[in-house]
């Protein structure tokens, strides 16, 4: 089923719809479509007629089912991230080098990216929920391998096995996110699991201060492992998978059947239509989400799942029915879309600015002039949880609301680029939180200015940029969404592991002051990109469609596992 390339007489002029081009707002309020509460926001993707879709859920139930993710993300963010305020301590106790404790570092993100690869096929073989419940086993393992540390290579285990727990946090999460949210919401759930991780990141080091100067350093273990525990067993009898497949060429047969509606109500034809009720769909209310029955859906309402069937650690049969070797290759075929790779990009550096901070605070408020303690030192991290808290907002709720605005106001059409109007903001108050946290330490100037300034600055742009580049290329290629998040994932963390493993020697060589300056240029160039893109996205979108719609093949990559089997 074709969708129309241009459209002359609907909106007066040609317009093309490309892949990312959709109707998201019914302007005249007269299509006969799945809409939202407030009756003009078109739901992306449509409801389906069986009873176990994920988008029938009520509202409340599908934000419980989101909340046990994002706290679940939230813990695994700890795990990776919360060590930096013990830094100091185990170098002394350890006989070790601080470049060490930065190996470590990059070591967990190592794993996180290579788990990311690995995790993902899994989970959509077997089910999400399977990957979740098995990760949380892993973790508590890897606490009590930490809180017998004796020397650093105990503790180069625990990051091992922390990145590759944390793995679905960077992939399985945000596909759940689309699981459960409409596309008018997405951005504002991405946030929100952007928030999880930095959350994670920069309140854990927090905690470990006050914990490490009360009741000793194993105890940030022991406490891990009493909150997982517990966690384990919601998961168990709580959490409910939310894979769930849809329709091949939904999204067209949505637009081609938008488009025939625009033209009926342009030619009259709606009028006749309206006189003929028995013709219309019949509507039901399934939670906050109305959903028009359609006996000929090849989706039919279904028995639902019992509470058992619930509990079972796999579900395959939702799961995809490729190889998993196909699943865990597709993401290559990604890199020629340019949107992808700028969204791992643009991403990767967001982590940058994490890992400067997490790398390099205990050293510079653990000495003169600062001499903070341990405690204090952990502190300072809550001026970054307040600024991705701000950016969160910003990047997810204002951004999703700007997004339907831009769409009103061109008749209803969302293009992806609409978007990324919204990366100025972070993009200029990143660059001032890099000068501000760099250059505020390096000339030893009041400790407001890098922790309140610097750090709450980076903080709000970390999170808003976040969500805005890694939404955007998932809708230019929705049928890919998947993949193109492995791809930006595994990006961000590769980008992770080669800063961490130079960010010590680098500051130690070049000096802070000058790695500062480096780093300011970057911020620049990089978030800036998003230029390129609210110019020329849209052609890009053009030139990518014929890759786009070969590699949309489901099967497509499955000759490979053919050749290797001749």
């Amino acid at each position: 089923m074709g969708l129309p390339v241009n459209t002359r007489d609907e909106y007066g002029s040609d317009y093309e719809f490309l892949p990312g081009t959709v109707h998201l707002v019914d302007v005249d309020g007269a299509l006969n479509v799945k809409k939202s509460e407030n009756g003009d926001v078109i739901l992306h993707p449509q409801p389906s007629s069986n009873v176990n879709d994920p988008l029938r859920w009520s509202k409340k139930k599908r934000s419980f089912q989101f909340g046990l993710v994002w706290f679940w993300a939230f813990m695994l963010a700890t795990s990776i991230n919360f060590a930096g305020p013990l830094y100091p301590t185990w170098v002394r106790e350890w006989n070790t080098t601080f470049g060490m404790m930065g190996v470590s570092t990059a070591l967990g993100f190592l794993f996180l990216g290579v788990g990311v690869c690995f995790i993902q096929p899994t989970g959509l073989k077997l089910g999400k929920q399977f990957c979740y419940n098995v990760c949380t086993l892993i973790i508590i393992v890897g606490c009590i391998m930490g809180a017998f540390s004796k020397n650093i290579g105990y503790f180069l285990a625990f990051k091992v096995l922390a990145g590759i727990s944390a793995a679905p946090v960077d992939t399985l999460v945000e596909i759940t996110s689309t699981d459960l949210f409409f596309q008018h919401e997405r951005t504002s759930a991405f946030s929100s699991l952007i928030l999880a991780l930095y959350a994670g990141s920069f309140l854990g080091p927090v905690a470990t201060g006050y914990i490490a100067g009360t009741i000793g350093w194993k105890w940030c273990y022991y406490i891990q492992i009493i909150i997982y525990v517990p966690l384990l067993v919601a998961q168990i009898f709580l959490m409910e998978d939310t894979t769930f497949k849809r329709a091949e060429n939904e999204e067209e047969a949505l637009e081609e059947g938008i488009m025939e509606q625009i033209k009926s109500i342009r030619s009259g034809e709606q009028q006749q239509r309206q006189q003929q009720p028995a013709d219309s769909p019949e509507m039901k209310e399934f939670g906050d989400v109305e959903v028009a029955s359609d006996s000929s859906s090849s989706q039919l309402s279904q028995t639902p799942y019992t509470w058992l069937q619930k509990r079972n650690w796999v579900h395959s049969e939702q799961g995809e029915e490729r190889s998993w070797f196909c699943i865990f290759i597709r993401p290559v075929f990604m890199i020629p879309l340019p949107a992808v790779v700028w969204g791992g990009l643009v991403y990767g550096f967001q982590m940058c600015w994490l890992s400067l901070i997490v790398n390099t605070q205990a050293r510079i408020y653990g000495s003169p002039p600062y001499n903070f303690s341990v405690e204090s030192v952990g502190l300072t991290n809550v001026s970054v949880f307040v600024g991705n808290v701000f950016g969160m907002f910003y990047g997810g709720q204002f951004v999703d609301w700007f997004t339907v605005q831009m769409a009103r106001r061109n008749k209803g059409i969302l293009e992806p680029e609409h978007r990324l109007h919204a990366m100025l903001v972070p993009t200029l108050i990143n660059a001032a939180g890099i000068l501000a946290y760099g250059l505020g330490s390096y000339y030893q100037a009041h400790w407001a200015v890098s922790v309140i300034i610097g750090q709450g600055f980076m903080g709000f742009a970390m999170s808003s940029s976040g969500a805005i580049c890694l939404v955007y290329p998932v809708e230019c290629y929705e049928k890919l969404t998947s993949e193109a998040l492995v791809l930006m994932l595994f990006m961000r963390n590769m980008i992770s592991v080669g800063f961490n493993f130079g960010i010590t020697p680098w500051i130690t060589s070049q000096g802070l002051k000058g790695a500062t300056w480096v780093m300011f240029g970057l911020s620049l160039a990089i978030n800036g990109s998003y230029l390129v893109f609210t110019f020329w996205g849209k052609d890009i979108r053009r030139l990518t469609k014929p890759w786009y719609g070969k590699i949309s093949d489901p099967l497509f990559g499955e000759f490979l596992r053919q050749k290797k089997r001749k």
